[in-house]
């Protein structure tokens, strides 16, 4: 009861910035007619009610997790699809409105969801008390490096600050979660995603004196920094959790092994577990590539223009990705779960940076992140988040074949669900799903 108290409060607090939001956009009345009314005050009072009903369940859903705001996050998606998409039609006696049209006209409310998600974990983190490493160095680290990877979105002074900003929120919100690079690497392409819609979408008209542009055309157009802010946020965390790495290594004692180096083996045979994972992802891709003729634009990488040729670089490729995959996930996947959502979080950010922008600056050519080309890239998009999974899951068999010589297979199976354990407790499960629905959004953002 008094965590389901404790999310009715932040589910309060979430309302009303969504309220204001539906006010703007003038969605009250719709809501107003689940009781068969059409006055803004009945349908404001009717979606405090329902977002305090649905502020306890997420306040009892979440209530032993350690940080909330991915969570908060992929809750408000998942009402988005649950609410407008799905109940409200039903109640009102429609059918339910699970097609892009409908979908795209509601991203104002997919936006609005967003935001209260946000809102209501920031609130119940406050008043549950849930503990966070902070200092002012990792503030310094995280600015340093959002300045170091700032070039992604461009020269001049604008990207630097904006670089230099992104990672003095990233250090303020999440402190110091020491998770390893792999998982760094995701929670700064959702944290970039984040980003997004607070500064491109929402802030930038505000600055500019428009008000808030959440219709689907202003996001349409926003659509196209979304790719580097995703790249900046990666890049943000990973440099983050290196440098706090370093720091540790030069100038603290400690030298206690962490639960998570107690269930693997060496590193060399990691990355071979990494190129058998990789091929095998690659495999499924070739389908993908093969039914869209992208064979021949891989293999203008080596100047032919042979599918035979592109088919072999493109396995190349996708061993290589493996073995970066094998260098940051290790010890990071502890069941078919994990392994996917890794994997296909990871495909999602090799996506952005491989075919959005390596291939065609390679290409000789300008990074691909309009909205057009999001929408024409979708089923690359497709393909790699196959990729992904078939990635994430071989490499987690494969890993959990071979444990480390000093532990018993008794031993090493209660280490690994001890493991699994604290993962799911943090916020793993949230960024692989909200990075899968990031993914799914795309053709309804740009199209």
């Amino acid at each position: 009861m008094r965590n389901a108290g404790f999310g009715a409060l932040a589910g309060l607090a979430g309302g009303l910035v969504f309220g204001e939001v539906m006010v703007l956009i003038g969605y009250l009345p719709t809501v107003a007619a689940i009781v068969r009314t059409d006055s803004s005050v009945v349908g404001f009072a009717v979606h405090l009610l329902i977002a305090a009903i649905i502020g306890s369940v997420f306040g009892v859903l979440v209530a032993h997790q350690r940080e909330l705001l991915f969570w908060g996050l992929a809750y408000g998606v998942l009402w988005w699809f649950l609410g407008p998409l799905t109940l409200l039609p039903l109640l009102l006696g429609r059918p339910v409105a699970w097609d892009v049209a409908t979908a795209q006209a509601l991203v104002p409310s997919l936006l609005g969801h967003l935001a209260y998600g946000a809102v209501t974990a920031g609130v119940l983190t406050l008043v549950s008390r849930r503990e966070r490493r902070f200092t002012p160095g990792l503030l310094v680290r995280a600015a340093a490096s959002g300045l170091l990877v700032a070039p992604v979105l461009g020269s001049g002074l604008h990207g630097m600050l904006v670089g230099a900003l992104v990672g003095a929120c990233y250090a303020v919100i999440f402190g110091d979660p020491r998770e390893g690079g792999g998982p760094a690497l995701i929670r700064g392409a959702a944290f970039g995603f984040v980003w997004w819609v607070l500064a491109a979408v929402t802030i930038s008209p505000l600055l500019a004196g428009r008000g808030l542009e959440w219709t689907p055309a202003a996001v349409r157009t926003a659509v196209a920094s979304l790719p580097g802010d995703v790249l900046l946020g990666a890049g943000t965390a990973l440099l983050t959790g290196w440098l706090g790495g370093l720091s540790r290594a030069v100038f603290s004692d400690d030298v206690r092994h962490s639960l998570e180096g107690r269930l693997a083996g060496g590193r060399v045979i990691s990355v071979w577990h990494g190129v058998v994972a990789g091929l095998a992802g690659g495999l499924i891709f070739t389908g993908v590539m093969v039914a869209v003729g992208y064979l021949p634009v891989v293999a203008a990488l080596v100047g032919s223009e042979s599918a035979a040729v592109g088919l072999v670089i493109h396995l190349l490729i996708s061993q290589l990705v493996g073995v970066t995959y094998a260098v940051f996930f290790r010890r990071r996947s502890f069941d078919a779960a994990s392994g996917i959502g890794w994997g296909v979080s990871y495909g999602f950010l090799w996506w952005v940076l491989g075919n959005l922008t390596l291939l065609p600056v390679l290409l000789g050519a300008e990074p691909r992140w309009s909205a057009a080309a999001l929408a024409v890239s979708f089923p690359s998009l497709v393909g790699h988040l196959a990729y992904g999974a078939v990635l994430g899951l071989v490499y987690q068999r494969l890993e959990e074949r071979v444990g480390p010589w000093h532990l018993t297979r008794s031993e090493a199976t209660a280490a690994r669900a001890a493991a699994r354990r604290e993962q799911t407790l943090g916020a793993a499960p949230a960024l692989w799903s909200l990075i899968t629905c990031v993914a799914l959004l795309i053709p309804i953002l740009v199209s």
